[in-house]
């Protein structure tokens, strides 16, 4: 499997040639198979994006929730409300992982606008 998801997201990094991909840390209080197997494929597609020369930005829950709803301790669906918010999208992204990600591609947007403003590298 994740051999899958490496040769998959090399395929969609060659496709789509993004100028960055943002992934958020990990972070588990009490499983710790779910973390393990969790970081194994994370692991998967730092590789595949260090491989390909994009850049890879790291974001903690918390700056992802700050950055997108204004609280570090918004619930999943305030932070999922406001994704779709902020996208103009109708609807709630499903599955929820599809919401996630665009929080953190929303939070590194908004990283990278305040770099750009202050100079300042995080």
């Amino acid at each position: 499997r994740l051999d899958q998801i490496h040769r998959s997201v090399a395929a969609l990094i060659a496709e789509l040639q993004p100028d960055a991909i943002a992934i958020e840390e990990l972070f588990f209080a009490t499983n710790v198979k779910t973390a393990i197997v969790v970081a194994q494929a994370r692991g998967v597609l730092v590789l595949a994006t260090a491989r390909s020369g994009v850049e890879v930005a790291e974001y903690t829950p918390l700056q992802i929730k700050k950055a997108v709803s204004g609280q570090g301790r918004a619930s999943k669906n305030q932070v999922q409300r406001m994704v779709a918010h902020l996208l103009g999208l109708t609807e709630i992204p499903t599955p929820d992982h599809a919401a996630d990600a665009l929080a953190a591609a929303l939070c590194h947007g908004h990283s990278v606008k305040m770099q750009r403003m202050t100079g300042v590298r995080r």
